[in-house]
């Protein structure tokens, strides 16, 4: 009887020291999951406004040209990644600048621009993620 309770607080307090460490492992460089949770904000808010018909020309604009700066954060979050995966960050830094460029005014100019940038995100998801 001894000898379980022995193990059994053994393992409890193996699973207890545990959690933290594993936490603070996760948590070595928070920067790729950063900027990937902005980059997800950003194209939300820009999906959301799609949605209920509100694209306002500065809104969307300014919701792109941060999306355009934090996507070229995304090389040097992800330090050491493959060629194949910062070629597709830079084709969506291009996706993005032509979408700043057109700077939609409205609804369906800021659909036909966030398309190439959908499907930039896309691509790169569907192999890395």
């Amino acid at each position: 009887m001894r000898a379980a309770l022995l193990i059994l607080l053994g393992l409890v307090i193996g699973i207890l020291g545990t959690v933290p460490v594993m936490n603070t492992l996760s948590e070595r460089n928070p920067m790729p999951k950063a900027v990937m949770t902005t980059m997800g904000y950003h194209m939300h808010q820009l999906k959301g406004a799609l949605k209920s018909q509100r694209c306002e020309a500065a809104v969307s604009l300014d919701q792109l040209q941060h999306m355009q700066v934090i996507a070229s954060d995304i090389p040097a979050a992800f330090p050491g990644a493959p060629q194949p995966f910062v070629d597709d960050a830079n084709h969506l830094r291009s996706a993005l600048k032509a979408a700043v460029l057109a700077a939609p005014a409205d609804c369906p100019a800021l659909a036909t621009a966030l398309e190439p940038v959908g499907k930039a995100c896309q691509t790169c998801h569907n192999q890395y993620r």
